[in-house]
């Protein structure tokens, strides 16, 4: 599962903890993400991702966004990957409860 290979690789390579869903409590500082889309051509699995880079301020999230972005694009390296793609980068601050977020959306081909 694509899903795990991911965690795993964000695991050992970002400063903050990586998560697939909110636990009831959550630290300051941690990443969120979540398959958004999927679909395969030629044999070739191709999955959209929504990553969440969450901080104390603004300037934290838009560093650790910058860390993660680093991070993922680092994952062509893994067997199972065969591209990656940025989507999109934004600051998505969810003005409703004052959390600091910016959200990046790759496009990943994996086997």
């Amino acid at each position: 599962m694509i899903e795990i290979t991911i965690k795993e690789f964000l695991d050992s390579h970002l400063s903050v903890p990586v998560f697939l869903e909110r636990q009831d409590e959550m630290p300051d500082s941690f990443v969120l993400f979540e398959k958004t889309s999927g679909g395969k051509r030629n044999q070739l699995s191709s999955s959209t991702f929504a990553f969440q880079s969450y901080g104390k301020s603004m300037y934290e999230a838009a560093k650790l966004n910058e860390e993660l972005k680093e991070a993922v694009e680092d994952m062509i390296v893994l067997n199972e990957i065969s591209g990656i793609k940025m989507n999109s980068d934004y600051n998505y601050t969810d003005t409703t409860t004052k959390e600091y977020r910016y959200q990046t959306v790759f496009d990943i081909n994996h086997y």
